[in-house]
């Protein structure tokens, strides 16, 4: 009696977890359902012409400084001043820069580096001389966005644990579904058909198809 009872409890609980899970991942199913279409047939969407915007910003002597011939660059307070003055978004790269100074003067110096988000990049390439910087922002179009989402690709950690938490929910609602049909021994049953078929034909798909 007590087991049926518990026996009760778990399925009623699995059911509710089942909905609920489902009913919170199915836009989220829908949207990799989509991309994985999108990344996997990339022929059949037209492909977008990527847009391309310029931008020239005047950079502050107080970013850079000359000390025993050697130029030495505020990296912090660049980036900073970029993001402040600037529309780049996105995870900014190491910054690389070359210089030449001959008698605490700067003969030739410059200043690149990148920014990458979901669907786009920036390219940042300062001139030390002309003290300007000329800033490139490629987007790729609503698809790349999307598939890159997808991939996690350049999105940031927040995202990053969306999908390793978006993942761990689909794995719940799997086992979750398992739970409902072990009572059922004629659908647990075939159930478990359905799944060895599933095996094998991609175990087959897999060692035959696939180059």
């Amino acid at each position: 009696m007590v087991n049926s009872l518990k026996n009760k409890k778990v399925q009623l609980w699995a059911r509710r977890l089942h909905i609920y899970v489902s009913m919170a991942l199915l836009l989220v199913v829908l949207f990799f359902s989509v991309t994985g279409i999108t990344l996997n047939r990339p022929h059949l969407y037209v492909s977008e012409q990527p847009q391309v915007d310029q931008q020239t910003l005047a950079i502050p002597d107080f970013l850079f400084a000359i000390t025993d011939d050697h130029l030495v660059v505020d990296k912090t307070k660049l980036l900073t001043y970029l993001a402040d003055k600037t529309n780049v978004t996105g995870e900014p790269s190491s910054v690389q820069l070359f210089s030449e100074v001959e008698e605490g003067e700067l003969v030739e110096g410059e200043v690149s580096l990148d920014y990458k988000g979901p669907g786009f990049n920036s390219t940042v390439f300062i001139d030390l001389v002309t003290k300007e910087a000329e800033i490139q922002t490629t987007h790729y179009g609503v698809i790349a966005v999307l598939n890159d989402l997808h991939k996690g690709r350049n999105s940031g950690q927040v995202w990053a644990w969306f999908i390793d938490i978006s993942a761990l929910l689909m794995i719940f609602f799997v086992l979750t579904g398992v739970c409902l049909l072990v009572p059922k021994k004629k659908s647990f049953s075939l159930g478990l058909k359905w799944t060895a078929f599933g095996t094998v034909i991609s175990l087959l798909i897999y060692l035959f198809a696939v180059p």
